[in-house]
């Protein structure tokens, strides 16, 4: 089949690039910009585009399928040639749903969490053996790809909310009607395409309405928001609580006692305990039982940037984390606060997002650094600028998140002044970013300080 994707240098699409090449697809694509690590991939794979840009000549009647990527605008000239030739234009999770339509679908869904757990259901199901396709929002050990399409009988999809393309405003999980979904959890994010939290909630109703019928959905039972869109559902849809393993360690979040037998996890935190509940009671649901489902846990080793460890010695640590919507960061916080409480935590969070460079939304981190012992606020100009946002006030955001010992940063300069500056020695240090503080060596200045090698 001959597909062009527009946009093919963003996460998940260079992916998914890469995966209908390796089976066999004759694959094309454009994008104005592609960076590291999609630049080096695509080039390796010959999927590189040259030249850079976007050109309606790309564009002929022998393309059977084009995918267009959410970093295309409207007036995306490549997509105006496919319409005018009336080729079909698939949105990214459009075109998955056709690959896994005669499958059975998980689909995990919610604000925070959908990467861990989807993560943890895949790594079990590798070691066990099972078959499966799959589409994940990060990188993980022991898989090649962020996306898998092949004749598996079932796929693990991470249902994310955000619109499926220029001209497809619905939320990607709404193309994909699973037969077994997971919620983890509603706390508002992306401000830009859902102003108010009311628009936010309806289109987490929307992902009720549209599992099938008779379809499994286990819910985190903690939720409020999602509790009232439970009593809400009237559709036969069979449903299961969640909030973590019996046997769970209730004071550090980091093992489990099954049958007398204590279980060493190699991750920590009650919401990933919480992730594992729900990962757990997916795996039980293809027929996984729970000794093998612990001892395969035990060797997951995460999703890329969620509380990654860099450094971890007797006294100092050093963690990389993805969170940028205020629950996932209060929740990383809390985290390490409870693990590594003998040591002085410091949080530095990067804004990063729309939501977080939004004037109005940036009240919702109030207090969601409390945990911390020092934290420290970064957000630069260009990012805004990109995003053709208003620009910030280092008053305003320091008063958002009412913390006692904050300090806030606007440009990468003095933030790196103030990081080699730090003490890192009987610090836990969490770095917490969408992006990457502008190119900032932050893990080198770390290791200088500490005289170590990364872990």
């Amino acid at each position: 089949m001959r597909i062009h994707l527009i946009a093919i240098g963003g996460s998940a699409m260079h992916n998914l690039a890469l995966a209908l090449q390796s089976i066999g697809h004759e694959v094309s694509g454009s994008d104005d910009e592609i960076y590291d690590p999609a630049l080096s991939r695509l080039k390796n794979a010959g999927l590189l585009p040259e030249p850079m840009g976007w050109s309606a000549d790309r564009i002929n009647s022998d393309i059977e399928a084009i995918i267009l990527g959410m970093h295309a605008r409207k007036d995306n000239p490549e997509l105006a040639r496919a319409q005018e030739l009336g080729l079909k234009v698939y949105s990214y999770p459009e075109f998955i749903f056709e690959q896994a339509k005669d499958k059975k679908r998980i689909v995990i869904a919610g604000s925070h969490g959908k990467t861990s757990t989807t993560s943890m259901i895949m790594h079990v199901l590798k070691k066990a053996n099972r078959d499966f396709d799959y589409l994940v929002g990060a990188q993980l050990e022991g898989f090649d790809m962020m996306v898998r399409l092949s004749d598996a009988p079932i796929m693990i999809i991470e249902g994310d909310e955000y619109l499926s393309s220029c001209i497809d405003p619905r939320p990607k999980f709404l193309h994909y009607k699973p037969d077994i979904a997971v919620l983890t959890g509603i706390s508002w994010d992306h401000i830009n395409v859902f102003p108010e939290f009311s628009n936010y909630l309806d289109q987490f109703r929307g992902f009720l309405d549209h599992l099938n019928k008779n379809a499994q959905l286990f819910y985190y039972q903690n939720d409020e928001n999602i509790l009232d869109l439970i009593n809400e559902t009237d559709r036969g849809i069979n449903l299961q609580a969640y909030n973590v393993l019996p046997g769970t360690d209730l004071h550090h979040y980091s093992h489990i006692v099954n049958d007398g037998n204590k279980v060493n996890l190699p991750f920590f935190g009650k919401h990933n305990m919480e992730n594992m509940h729900a990962a757990w009671l997916v795996c039980e649901s293809l027929g996984i039982k729970l000794d093998e489902f612990l001892q395969h846990i035990q060797s997951f080793t995460g999703a890329s940037k969620r509380l990654q460890p860099f450094i971890v010695q007797n006294n100092a640590a050093v963690f990389v984390d993805f969170a940028h919507a205020p629950s996932k960061v209060k929740a990383s916080v809390q985290a390490v606060r409870m693990q590594f409480s003998e040591m002085k935590i410091r949080a530095i969070f990067e804004l990063h997002t729309f939501s977080s460079l939004n004037k109005q939304f940036l009240q919702e981190y109030r207090h969601s650094l409390k945990d911390a012992d020092e934290a420290f606020i970064f957000y630069d100009a260009h990012t805004i600028e990109m995003k053709r946002m208003e620009a910030l006030d280092k008053s305003l955001v320091s008063s958002s998140f009412d913390h006692p010992n904050l300090q806030v940063f606007d440009n990468k300069e003095s933030l790196a002044k103030a990081l080699e500056e730090a003490e890192f020695q009987g610090y836990c240090t969490v770095f917490m970013s969408s992006g990457n503080f502008r190119g900032i060596d932050f893990k080198g200045m770390a290791e200088e300080k500490l005289s170590i090698s990364a872990v």
